[in-house]
C-alpha cells in the first residue's frame, strides 16, 4: 500500500480540514474494516469519501463491483493513477448528499464501507438508511462519541440512536486515536457496523409522523417529555400528558428514557389525535 503522506507530497495536495479530510492511514484498521465488511465476488460497494485510494483498493480486492464517491475534484488525478489497475472500480465526483443512491447502486442489494466526514454523519446515515434502496450493511469510521450514541440502549436513547436503530442493528466494533489519521483529528473515531434488520423491530405506519415526534420529543432532552413534546409540536402540555398516559408513558420522564416501542406507540396516538 502506498504511504499516504508520500503521496500527497507527489501531487502536491493538502487535506482540506473544511471537508472532515482526515485519511485512515493505519493499515491494520483499514484490514480491520475490509474484514468487518464481509466482502464477496457477488457484493457491489459503496464507498464514501475516496480520498487517495487506500481504502478503495482493498475493497476492489474482495467485491466485485465498487463505486467510489469522493467530493472533492482535486483527488480525481490521484484516484485514477492509483486504481487504473482495478476495472471493478467507478469513480463518482459528487456531493453524496445530493446524490440518487439507486442510481449509483442500481436496484440489488449493496453494502457501504466509509470513513464519513465527521461534521455530516448524522446526514449521510440518514441518507442511507431512509433511501428507496438502503444498503443492507454498513461498516462506517465515525466519531468515537457519535458511535456510542448509535449503540445506546434505552435509558440513554438520543434522536441519533432512534434513527438508527430502527432501521438497522449497530454494534461498535473498535476504537481508533488520533494517531491513525493523517491529519490526525482532534477526537478519538470509531468503527461501526450496521445491519439492516430484516424486518422492522416496530411497527410505524407514518415514518414522517414519527420522526415529527421523536425530534420534538428530544428537542429539549433534559425537560420532562410532556413540555418538549408540547414545544416542539405546538401542542399544550395537557395535549402532551394525556398522549404519553394514553402510550403508557410517565409524562415527567425524558426522551433518553424511551425504547423504539414506546417512540413508536406515542407516535401512533398523537397520530390519531391529531386527525
Amino acid at each position: 500500500m502506498r504511504d499516504i503522506r508520500a503521496l500527497l507530497r507527489h501531487y502536491g495536495l493538502e487535506p482540506r480540514r473544511e471537508l472532515g479530510q482526515h485519511f485512515l492511514v493505519d493499515v491494520r484498521a483499514l484490514a480491520r474494516i475490509v474484514a468487518a465488511a464481509e466482502l464477496t465476488a457477488e457484493d457491489a460497494v459503496l464507498e464514501i469519501g475516496a480520498g487517495v485510494g487506500n481504502l478503495t483498493r482493498l475493497l476492489a480486492e474482495k467485491a466485485g463491483r465498487v463505486v467510489a464517491v469522493e467530493i472533492d475534484r482535486r483527488f480525481l488525478p490521484v484516484l485514477e493513477a492509483e486504481l487504473a489497475d482495478c476495472p471493478n472500480v467507478r469513480l463518482v465526483v459528487g456531493d453524496i448528499l445530493a446524490l440518487d443512491l439507486s442510481e449509483l447502486m442500481g436496484e440489488g442489494p449493496y453494502k457501504v464501507v466509509a470513513n464519513l466526514p465527521y461534521a455530516i454523519t448524522s446526514a449521510v446515515l440518514r441518507h442511507l438508511l431512509e433511501a428507496r434502496v438502503p444498503p443492507w450493511r454498513m461498516v462506517v469510521t465515525v466519531q468515537r462519541e457519535v458511535a456510542e450514541r448509535m449503540v445506546a440502549r434505552t435509558g440513554r436513547m438520543s434522536l441519533l440512536a432512534v434513527s438508527v436503530q430502527l432501521y438497522g442493528r449497530p454494534q461498535l466494533l473498535f476504537r481508533l486515536r488520533p494517531g491513525a489519521f493523517h491529519p490526525p483529528p482532534e477526537v478519538d473515531s470509531a468503527v461501526v457496523r450496521i445491519d439492516r434488520h430484516p424486518h422492522p423491530p416496530v411497527e410505524v405506519m407514518d415514518v414522517d409522523r414519527f420522526f415529527q415526534v421523536v425530534r420534538a420529543g428530544f428537542s429539549q432532552p433534559r425537560k420532562q417529555l410532556s413540555n418538549s413534546l408540547a414545544s416542539g409540536l405546538g401542542i399544550s402540555s395537557d395535549e402532551a400528558a394525556d398522549a404519553l398516559r394514553r402510550a403508557g408513558i410517565d409524562p415527567r420522564t425524558r426522551a433518553e428514557r424511551l425504547s423504539l416501542e414506546d417512540w413508536a406507540r406515542l407516535a401512533s396516538g398523537l397520530t390519531c389525535h391529531k386527525s
